[in-house]
């Protein structure tokens, strides 16, 4: 397995079976060319097996932390340790980046995002409500 960053959209549109849509170019441009913004693919003989995206979140009184924003690891190529492994590799470049902490969301009965993170060393750090605001028309 061979993990690396994704800098062009033509990376993101060849890991499209990793989202859940297709990947738009000008969407692509925008997320690759915006600061603190990373997506990670991980490559199983060449093929897009696994991504990760992280996006980088400041606040004046905290500073830096990662926020893991999506782990998407294809179906023919779970339970070989590829989520944990894009997991701890967006946790390193969390930490060469100065951030103070990586976090994630994830529901509470998807057992094997659960699983991921646990082995990736994550904590649980308690139970919080999340909402939402549709703004598309």
């Amino acid at each position: 397995m061979d993990i690396r960053r994704a800098l062009t959209p033509a990376e993101l549109s060849a890991a499209e079976s990793l989202f859940d849509g297709p990947a738009r170019e000008e969407w692509s441009e925008r997320f690759l060319t915006a600061p603190g913004h990373l997506m990670l693919i991980a490559y199983v003989d060449g093929v897009p097996a696994g991504m990760v995206s992280g996006i980088e979140m400041h606040h004046p009184d905290k500073g830096t932390e990662m926020c893991l924003y999506e782990l998407s690891v294809d179906e023919g190529y779970r339970c070989r340790g590829i989520g944990r492994a894009l997991t701890l590799a967006l946790a390193d470049e969390a930490k060469e980046r100065g951030c103070y902490g990586m976090w994630v969301g994830v529901d509470t009965d998807n057992e094997a995002a659960l699983a991921t993170y646990d082995a990736a060393g994550a904590r649980d750090e308690g139970v919080f409500s999340m909402r939402g605001w549709p703004l598309a028309p």
